[in-house]
């Protein structure tokens, strides 16, 4: 069964200037201020739609890499993932970099590195930015 998600954004102003507001209406998790300036320079408490992809990526993709690593019999006890990603105004994303650290009981390192490498490729989300550069570090730890 498929599903839908929902967010919705009030804009107001020129670009610039201008703010707007994210609202995260399926989860209703709330609302997150976002401008040019939270986007292109410091962040300021507020989001950007860089922000908003690294989080659905990091998310996805440890899913993923959970699920991959469950399916060869070594579940993992913890997936640790942040997504970097860079954004150049003028130019748009330029790249996002994967960074996961695993505590996955009964597994070596190479086999780690091939199952987030796995994940990393065949995610929902890495396969929807699949025009973008999609770099990653996977390393097991305690």
């Amino acid at each position: 069964m498929a599903t839908t998600r929902s967010a919705h954004t009030v804009w107001e102003g020129n670009l610039l200037e201008g703010n707007g507001v994210v609202t995260f209406d399926s989860s209703g998790i709330g609302e997150q201020p976002v401008s040019w300036p939270s986007r292109a320079e410091k962040a300021n408490g507020k989001t950007s739609p860089e922000e908003l992809i690294a989080a659905a990526h990091s998310s996805c993709f440890s899913m993923a890499l959970s699920h991959g690593l469950t399916g060869a019999g070594t579940p993992p006890a913890r997936l640790t993932t942040s997504a970097d990603v860079t954004f150049q105004p003028g130019t748009g994303i330029t790249g996002i970099h994967l960074t996961v650290e695993g505590q996955v009981p009964g597994i070596d390192e190479a086999t780690f590195v091939a199952a987030a490498e796995d994940a990393k490729k065949n995610c929902p989300v890495s396969q929807a930015l699949a025009g973008t550069t999609i770099t990653l570090d996977a390393k097991l730890v305690g």
